[in-house]
């Protein structure tokens, strides 16, 4: 059998999986409770899976991988940063926003603020944030079936991209949260066990020798020993200190977009408690921690046993490195045929990774522009729920969309690059106006609104005059110069933006509401009134 055909068939079998998981659920869902937060039935233990499953996306399993094995110490500052975020994340909202909200983020925004203003600005900025995460999936979809299949071209990647988006979208609508929260559990075991035992046999193949197999993998990079050491990719000597604030931009939207991604915020409301919440995000940790730690003999192990070259052969941005180091690692104990199995294992699991991800990034936004734009911007709160989770699937649908046509516009980036984007966006329009809620009595509704429209568009135009966008060889579009601002990463500047801009909207603003404060911190610090949110 074909590593091709044997690929395909695991594949087939754990779409075959989760879409009988998926209808199962569909079953099971027969409110909005059920559609948006599961109906809170969600352990800590399975909810912690769940967010290991959304939080490892194509961006940590194809893409950090990739930097590793292409730019060595560097590439392994993006697991770093995606780690201690969580620290973020547990201490300032996950229990906070479980006993303070329903389903969305901007139930917690607008709980002592005037609705309209505040869902509208919340829901753009979470679509938003969505779609740029989901370009990422998108392009690691496409570079994984290229490697598979042996293609070239860009229609298969077109085709592929057109795929998965077209399964998410099937998750989303049919399961709602119960199923894709299932399908993450599911996804969450395969990807820590391919991460396990390809890690496994690497490190055996030197005799468990960190230092020997860094020794080789520096050696076979043709970097020699600054493969090993930081400046090969970031600060490095030709980018002088531009390229030192755009590291410290970069390490700031890593570790502060977590705790502002949409898609893990709506997690904290899926399970029974405040606690159930705080412990899902530990054991979330424990997982995610162990897993990037598995990068690590990933990335250096790609680079010794494939070669850099090799990798940068098949992808420009070495999102293919884990599935190329799988075969390796599989003729090690197998030969040919270990090779074959073990790279069709770990390129059905990146596909469960990469449809799992989309799945939950589809229902975030959906839900946001369901519950916050449309129940209660559109139609003032006077809509029926079976209404409102109508509209929650049709807005999958136009979400899935735009995704489809941005993701085939931005093949050829790094997967976990783009995500990077997207945790520079979470962090300047989303976790300003969240933290100043959350801590800050005076903030009111001018505050949230500037802060999340400020750093929205601060994030997107300086992106957008960014060389992600263009005048540089790996730009979305490398014939064209318009990279006016010199950061790849705009957080250093955004960040701070959207703060400001939510204490300048709040001082020059007169509104204020002390009872609603002093309900809201109540609430959020003790959990009393919480299920008064939940159940009415």
């Amino acid at each position: 059998m074909s590593q091709q055909t044997l690929t395909i068939i695991l594949f087939l079998a754990f779409v075959a999986i989760t879409l009988y998981i998926t209808i199962w659920a569909s079953r099971q869902t027969h409110s909005a409770a059920d559609f948006y937060a599961g109906g809170r039935s969600f352990s800590a233990v399975q909810n912690g899976f769940a967010i290991g499953g959304d939080y490892m996306s194509a961006a940590s399993f194809l893409g950090i991988a990739g930097l590793i094995a292409l730019y060595g110490y560097d590439g392994f500052l993006y697991s770093i940063g995606f780690l201690v975020a969580w620290l973020v994340a547990l201490l300032l909202v996950a229990e906070l926003l479980r006993n303070s909200g329903k389903y969305t983020m901007a139930d917690v925004l607008a709980f002592r603020m005037r609705q309209r203003p505040v869902r509208m600005a919340a829901g753009v900025s979470t679509i938003t944030v969505s779609i740029f995460y989901l370009i990422a999936q998108m392009v690691g979809a496409g570079a994984l079936v290229a490697l598979l299949l042996g293609l070239s071209g860009d229609l298969a990647k077109n085709l592929t991209i057109v795929a998965v988006g077209a399964i998410m979208i099937f998750y989303v609508t049919i399961g709602g949260m119960k199923g894709t929260t299932w399908v993450q559990i599911v996804k969450a075991v395969l990807l820590m066990s391919g991460t396990i035992l390809v890690s496994l046999i690497v490190l055996g193949r030197y005799g468990f020798n960190i230092s020997e197999l860094l020794g080789d993998a520096a050696e076979q990079s043709g970097k020699g020993q600054a493969f090993i050491e930081p400046g090969l990719r970031y600060a490095t000597e030709d980018t002088g200190l531009t390229g030192k604030i755009d590291l410290i931009s970069l390490g700031l939207a890593l570790v502060l977009g977590t705790a502002g991604l949409p898609h893990i915020l709506i997690r904290f409301y899926t399970v029974p408690t405040a606690r159930a919440a705080r412990k899902s995000v530990v054991w979330a940790i424990w997982i995610i921690g162990s897993f990037y730690l598995l990068t690590l003999a990933l990335g250096f192990g790609a680079a010794a046993l494939v070669g850099t070259e090799t990798i940068s052969a098949q992808d420009p941005g070495g999102n293919t490195a884990a599935p190329q180091l799988a075969r390796a690692a599989g003729e090690i104990i197998g030969g040919e045929t270990g090779g074959t199995i073990l790279l069709a294992v770990i390129a059905a699991v990146a596909f469960a990774t990469i449809l799992a991800v989309v799945a939950g990034l589809t229902l975030a936004s959906s839900s946001s522009f369901a519950h916050d734009i449309y129940a209660n911007v559109i139609k003032r709160g006077d809509v029926a729920e079976g209404a409102e989770v109508r509209v929650a699937r049709i807005a999958a649908f136009g979400i899935g969309a735009v995704a489809i046509v941005l993701g085939i516009f931005a093949q050829g980036l790094n997967v976990a690059f783009l995500v990077a984007l997207a945790f520079a966006v979470a962090a300047s329009g989303n976790l300003p106006a969240l933290v100043y809620s959350l801590f800050w009595g005076r903030f009111n509704t001018a505050g949230a609104v500037w802060a999340i429209y400020a750093g929205l568009a601060a994030a997107v135009i300086l992106v957008a005059f960014s060389p992600v966008v263009s005048g540089g060889e790996t730009s979305l579009f490398p014939d064209s110069d318009w990279s006016y601002f010199p950061l790849a990463n705009p957080g250093i500047v955004s960040i701070p933006i959207g703060f400001l801009a939510g204490w300048l909207g709040t001082v020059l603003s007169g509104e204020r509401d002390d009872a609603k404060w002093a309900e809201l911190e109540v609430r959020s610090l003790t959990g009393v009134g919480a299920e008064k949110a939940v159940t009415h």
